[in-house]
C-alpha cells in the first residue's frame, strides 16, 4: 500500500505540473468536474485527497470515463476508492459474473448485468492505461479476458434459457451438442484493443434434434436461435449501452451464409472454398472457453491454415490484400490512420503472418496467435534478423499503446489521430511526450521503419513480374500451330546471334507443347494457372539467356509435370528468383538431381536456402542435425518419424550433390559425406526401433546394471561392408550390413519404466517394472532387426530410406537376420568362403558398444591373419574375379566398364583384398584401415608395394570413383569411352605381378 501511495503521489505531482503548462487540460478538468458535481454532488465524499485527484485526472483525460461516472457514479467511484487499477492479478471475471447472473431471470436482466459489468471493468482498464501506463501485454490480456468471460457468461445463461423452451440438442447417438464460439482477429489472439468490434463464428458438432420438450427442433434451428440471442445480448444498444459490437461477416459464405454451421460443413467449406484472406483470419482464430469438442474442431481446421509444405502463395495473396486495403484507405480518404496506413499496425501483422503461413506448417512453434510471442521466434528460426525484430516490436508496442489511448478517449473504434487540440494534448500527456510535433516525429520513425521492413519482404510487386520476356509469354499463351511456334522460336534465335545453334527450335517446341498437353488433363485451379502462365516464360527466358541446351528445359518441365497441381511450389519458384535459377542450374548440371527432385518435389523447399550453394554440414554434425529434426516429431507417430528420416536424407543428399556439382568438395569428400549421412541415419533408426521394441517387450536382462541403468548401445552391433565399410558410398549406393548381438544364452527380457531422458539417445535411468511380455533375448534382437529393416525398406510417398543388403551375414539369405557376435566369429573362422574374407577386409563396426566393437575387432583380426597358402588364395581370388567379369562386365571395343572392366574398380579392390589376406598374418597393421586408399598407403609403408605402384592404384581408384559419381549425376551407365581412362594396362600389370599364378 505504501508503494502504491508513493506512486499516486508521484502521479499527482506530474499531473499538477502538466496542468500548469496545458491550459486546455486545466480548462477541461474544471469543466468535467463541474459537470459531474452538478449531477452527483456528494458522490466523491468518500474519496481521500489522492483518490479524488485520481478521479479528476481520469475524467479529464477520457470522455468515456466521465460519461461512465455520470451514468453509474457509485460503481465508478468505488473503483477509485478500492484503488484496484494497479492490482497485478487479473480480476476473476468468471466468478464475478457467475455470482451476478445466479439470480438472473430474464433476457432483459441479462442485458443489464452484462452492460453494467462491462462498463465498470472497462473504466478500470482505461484508468490503468491512461494514468499508470500499465504494460501493453497486461492491458491487451485484460481486455481479451473480459470479452471472453462476457461472451461465455451470456452463452451459458442463454443455453440454459433456450433448452428450457426448446429442449436439449442431441446428435444421433444421444450426445449433447454445444454451441462453440470462435473468436477471430485480435480477440482470438488475446490482443483485443480498447473499443474493438468482436468478430465471431459459430459452430456445433453434429446434426440432430432437441429432446426434452413437447416439440423438437432441428439442431440447426435451435443453435441459430441461440446464436441470434447471444448476438443481441452483446450487440444491442440499450439504456445501459452495449457490450460489444458483433461482426459475423467472417463466417463461411459471409453475410449470405448460415449463422451457425456443423463441424463437417465448416471443414468442407475451408477445404473446397477457403480463400487467402480466410487463411489469414484463421491464424488468430481461437475457440473461446473449453469443452470436449474444442480440440477436435481446432485440429480439423489446422491443415487449412498451416500447410505441411513451405507455402509461398501467401506472399502474392498478401500483396493483393495490401493493395485492396490501400485502395480502401484512398477511397475513404483516410489520413493519419495508425492501423491501415503505410507502416501501420496492419503491416506489422502482415509481416509476422506471412512467416507463420509460409513456415508454420513445418515449424510448430510459429503456430501461435500472439504477435509479440511469435516475433522473437522468427529470429530464433532465422526468418528475420534481431534488428528487424526490434524495429517491428518497438513500432507495434508504440502503435498499439497509441491505439488504445485514442479509443479510450471516448470508447470509439478508431485508429485515426485526432485533429482537435484537446485530444492531442490528452494523448501526449498520457505518453509523456513534450509536444504533438514530437509525437508525430516519433510516430513517423516507427511507421517508416515498419514500412521499410514490409517493402523488403513483400514489395509492391514481384520482381519476376517485371522480368517477363514478352516473346516467351506470347509463345506460351499462343495457340499457334507447330510450324508457327517453331518459327517464332527461330526468330528469337536469329535476333540473338550468340544463341544460334544452342537451341534446336523443334525440340524446344516439342518439350513445351508436350508439357502444355499434359497439364490440360490436370486440375490446376485459377491461381495455379495464373502462376504457371507467369512462370513458364520466365524459365524459357532464363534457360535461353544462359545459352543452355534444350535438354535443360526438358528436365525442368519433367519436374513441373510432378508439381503442376501443387500451386505452392509454383509460387515458391516464382517468388524466389534465386531458387528458380538454382533449380535450372542443377538440372543443367545433373539429370540425376533433376530426377531426384521430380521424385521428391518437397526438396524444392531446399532451393530457397542459400546454404545449398555452400558446403554440406560438417561430417560430425549429421547425427546432431538429424536428432534435432526428429525431436520435432511426436514420438508416438511412427509414420511421421519415418517420413522425417527420408526427407532428411534426401535434403542432405541434394546439398552434397550441389556442392559436388559446384566443385566445392572433391570425390573423396563426397563419399565421406554420403557415408557420414548414412551412419547418422543408421544410428537414428536403431534408436527408433529400440524404443518401439522395448516398449512392447522390455530389454534383455543382462543390460540392467547394478546402478539401474541400461547399456547405452543396447548390446547390439552393426557391421558395415562394401562401400559403407570403406567410407566410399555413392549417391545410389545400398548399405551392406550385418547385425550382431551379445546376449547371454537363455536370457530373457524384463520390463522397464523409462525416465523422460530415456527417450533421447541416452538410455537414462530405468527401473524394473512388470513385464508386458517377456521373450528370449535372441528373439528380442530378431524383432529389433526386423523393425530396423521395416523402417529402412518401407516404401512411402517419400520413397524408401536405403536399400539394405544383408547377404553378407553368415549363411547369406538363408541365415538368421541377426546372430550372436560369437556365432559370427565362428562362421568366419570355420565356414566362410574366401570371397567373404575378402569382403571382411573392408568391414567395420559402425554401431555398438565398446565391448562388442572390441569383440568384432578381435574376430576380424583372427580371421584375416589366418595362415593362407598364397597359390590357393590366388586361385580362389582369380576364380571369383573371372566369374564376376563374365557375368557383369559391360565393356565393349568402344566402351570401358569403370567398375567391372579389366583394370577397373573391382580389380583394384581385389588387389587390395588379396594383399591384405596374403600379408596380414605377419603384418597385422594392414588390418587397421578399411578403405582402399589407406590400405595401399599402408602396403607402401610396409614395402610390399613400390611407390609407383601405390601411386597408380590410388590415383586410378580415385579417378574411377570420381567418374562413377559424375556418371551417376548424369544418369549414365558406368561406361566411358576407352580413351577416357588409360591406366588399365598399368593396373593389370600390377595384378599380374602379385596375383598371377606361378
Amino acid at each position: 500500500m505504501e508503494l502504491q501511495q508513493q506512486q499516486l503521489l508521484w502521479n499527482k505531482q506530474c499531473w499538477q505540473q502538466t496542468l500548469s503548462t496545458a491550459t486546455l487540460l486545466a480548462t477541461q478538468q474544471q469543466s468535467s468536474w463541474e459537470q459531474f458535481n452538478q449531477q452527483h454532488h456528494n458522490a466523491t465524499a468518500s474519496l481521500n485527497e489522492i483518490q479524488c485527484q485520481q478521479f479528476k485526472c481520469a475524467i479529464t483525460l477520457s470522455d468515456f470515463i466521465l460519461s461512465s461516472a455520470l451514468h453509474s457514479p457509485d460503481a465508478v467511484i468505488k473503483l477509485f476508492k478500492e484503488e484496484s487499477f494497479l492490482t497485478p492479478t487479473l480480476p476473476c471475471y468468471k466468478t464475478l459474473l457467475q455470482s451476478l447472473l445466479s439470480d438472473c431471470d430474464s433476457e432483459a436482466s441479462l442485458h443489464k448485468i452484462l452492460r453494467q459489468f462491462r462498463l465498470t471493468h472497462m473504466v478500470n482498464i482505461a484508468v490503468a492505461d491512461l494514468l499508470y501506463s500499465v504494460d501493453l501485454e497486461v492491458s491487451l490480456y485484460r481486455l481479451s479476458s473480459l470479452a471472453d468471460e462476457l461472451i461465455l457468461a451470456s452463452l451459458h445463461w442463454l443455453t440454459t434459457f433456450c433448452e428450457k423452451q426448446w429442449g436439449t440438442p442431441k446428435d444421433a447417438e444421444g450426445n449433447t451438442m454445444p454451441l462453440l464460439v470462435y473468436g477471430m482477429g485480435k480477440l482470438g489472439g488475446k490482443e483485443l484493443n480498447f473499443s474493438s468490434d468482436i468478430d465471431l463464428i459459430f459452430s456445433y458438432p453434429q446434426r440432430g434434434e432437441t429432446v426434452g420438450c413437447r416439440r423438437s427442433l432441428d439442431n440447426q434451428q435451435f443453435f441459430t436461435r441461440l446464436a441470434q440471442k447471444l448476438i443481441t445480448s452483446l450487440h444491442q444498444q440499450t439504456a445501459d449501452g452495449f457490450v460489444y459490437r458483433v461482426d459475423m461477416r467472417l463466417r463461411p459464405f459471409g453475410e449470405s451464409g448460415p449463422l451457425v454451421i456443423t463441424f463437417d460443413a465448416m471443414e468442407d467449406y475451408y477445404q473446397e472454398q477457403g480463400r487467402d484472406w480466410e487463411r489469414y483470419a484463421m491464424l488468430k482464430a481461437r475457440l473461446i472457453g473449453e469443452g470436449e469438442y474444442h480440440q477436435q474442431l481446432t485440429d480439423m481446421l489446422r491443415p487449412f491454415v498451416y500447410r505441411r509444405y513451405i507455402d509461398f502463395s501467401v506472399i502474392d495473396s498478401l500483396r493483393r490484400m495490401k493493395m485492396m486495403i490501400s485502395q480502401e484507405v484512398r477511397r475513404k480518404q483516410l489520413v493519419n490512420n495508425i492501423k491501415l496506413g503505410a507502416g501501420g499496425i496492419r503491416e506489422v501483422e502482415f509481416i509476422v503472418q506471412v512467416f507463420q503461413l509460409i513456415r508454420g506448417g513445418r515449424i510448430k512453434s510459429l503456430q501461435n496467435r500472439r504477435l509479440l510471442t511469435v516475433l522473437p521466434l522468427l529470429v530464433t528460426e532465422g526468418e528475420i534478423t534481431e534488428k528487424s525484430k526490434q524495429v517491428l516490436e518497438g513500432a507495434y508496442r508504440f502503435l498499439r499503446r497509441l491505439e488504445n489511448i485514442i479509443q479510450a478517449l471516448a470508447d470509439k473504434q478508431t485508429q485515426t489521430l485526432p485533429d482537435n487540440e484537446l485530444d492531442q494534448q490528452r494523448i501526449i500527456t498520457v505518453l509523456n511526450i513534450s509536444s504533438w510535433p514530437a509525437l508525430l516525429s516519433e510516430l513517423d520513425k516507427h511507421m517508416q521503419g515498419v514500412h521499410d521492413e514490409f517493402e523488403l519482404l513483400i514489395g509492391l510487386d514481384s520482381p519476376n513480374q517485371q522480368a517477363e520476356d514478352q516473346h516467351w509469354v506470347a509463345l506460351w499463351l499462343s495457340r499457334w500451330d507447330n510450324q508457327e511456334s517453331i518459327a517464332w522460336i527461330e526468330n528469337k534465335e536469329l535476333d540473338e546471334q550468340s544463341n544460334v545453334g544452342v537451341w534446336k527450335s523443334d525440340d524446344v517446341w516439342r518439350f513445351i507443347s508436350d508439357f502444355r498437353e499434359s497439364i490440360t488433363k490436370k486440375s490446376l485451379g485459377n491461381r495455379g494457372r495464373q502462376v504457371l502462365d507467369k512462370l513458364i516464360p520466365l524459365i524459357l527466358g532464363h534457360i535461353h539467356q544462359a545459352n543452355q541446351s534444350a535438354v535443360v528445359l526438358e528436365r525442368v518441365l519433367i519436374i513441373f509435370k510432378k508439381i503442376v497441381t501443387r500451386t505452392a511450389y509454383l509460387e515458391l519458384l516464382f517468388e524466389n528468383e534465386g531458387a528458380l535459377k538454382q533449380l535450372i542450374h542443377l538440372c543443367q548440371a545433373s539429370p540425376w538431381v533433376a530426377d531426384y527432385i521430380a521424385k521428391y518435389p518437397i526438396l524444392l523447399d531446399e532451393l530457397i536456402d542459400p546454404e545449398l550453394q555452400r558446403s554440406p554440414v560438417k561430417l560430425s554434425e549429421y547425427a546432431l542435425e538429424l536428432h534435432e529434426n526428429m525431436l520435432r516429431v511426436p514420438e508416438e507417430d511412427l509414420e511421421a518419424q519415418m517420413d522425417t528420416l527420408r526427407l532428411f536424407k534426401q535434403a542432405q543428399q541434394l546439398r552434397i550433390a550441389a556442392a559436388d556439382i559446384a566443385n566445392i568438395i572433391d570425390v573423396k569428400q563426397v563419399s565421406m559425406h554420403l557415408t557420414a549421412l548414412a551412419s547418422a541415419i543408421v544410428e537414428e533408426v536403431i534408436h527408433l526401433a529400440w524404443q518401439q521394441i522395448t516398449y512392447r517387450f522390455g530389454v534383455p536382462e543382462s543390460l540392467l546394471l547394478k546402478t539401474g541403468t541400461t547399456d547405452i548401445n543396447k548390446g547390439f552391433g552393426v557391421i558395415a561392408y562394401g562401400k559403407m565399410g570403406g567410407k566410399e558410398l555413392g549417391y545410389g549406393s545400398d548399405l551392406d550390413l550385418v547385425f550382431v548381438h551379445q546376449s547371454a544364452r537363455n536370457e530373457f527380457t524384463v520390463g522397464v519404466e523409462k525416465s523422460e531422458d530415456s527417450l533421447s539417445h541416452s538410455s537414462g535411468i530405468e527401473h524394473v517394472s512388470n513385464v508386458v511380455k517377456s521373450i528370449p533375448a535372441s528373439q528380442f534382437y530378431m524383432k529389433l532387426a526386423q523393425r530396423i529393416m521395416h523402417i529402412f525398406n518401407t516404401r512411402m510417398s517419400s520413397g524408401i530410406l536405403y536399400e539394405l543388403d544383408m547377404r553378407l551375414r553368415p549363411s547369406g539369405n538363408s541365415g538368421l537376420l541377426v546372430v550372436h557376435i560369437n556365432t559370427f566369429g565362428q562362421y568366419q573362422l570355420e565356414d566362410a568362403w574366401t570371397w567373404e574374407h575378402q569382403a571382411l577386409v573392408r568391414a567395420r563396426m559402425i554401431f555398438g558398444n565398446q565391448h562388442i566393437n572390441d569383440e568384432f575387432t578381435k574376430l576380424r583380426q583372427e580371421v584375416l591373419t589366418k595362415h593362407r597358402d598364397k597359390n590357393q588364395l590366388k586361385q580362389e581370388v582369380i576364380t571369383m574375379r573371372e566369374k564376376m567379369r563374365n557375368h557383369l562386365d559391360k565393356s565393349s571395343t568402344e566402351l570401358f566398364d569403370i567398375k567391372q572392366g579389366a583394370g577397373g574398380l573391382v580389380d583394384i579392390e581385389f588387389i587390395a583384398q588379396y594383399l591384405v589376406l596374403a600379408y596380414s598374418e605377419k603384418m597385422p597393421s594392414l588390418l587397421e584401415p578399411s578403405d582402399n586408399v589407406a590400405v595401399f598407403n599402408e602396403l607402401y609403408q610396409l614395402e610390399i608395394l613400390l611407390e609407383s605402384e601405390k601411386s597408380v592404384l590410388v590415383e586410378s581408384y580415385q579417378t574411377l570413383l570420381g567418374l562413377g559419381h559424375k556418371l551417376t549425376l548424369q544418369n549414365d551407365k558406368l561406361l566411358v569411352p576407352v580413351n577416357v581412362f588409360n591406366n588399365n594396362e598399368n593396373i593389370l600389370a600390377i595384378w599380374n605381378k602379385y596375383i598371377h599364378l606361378d
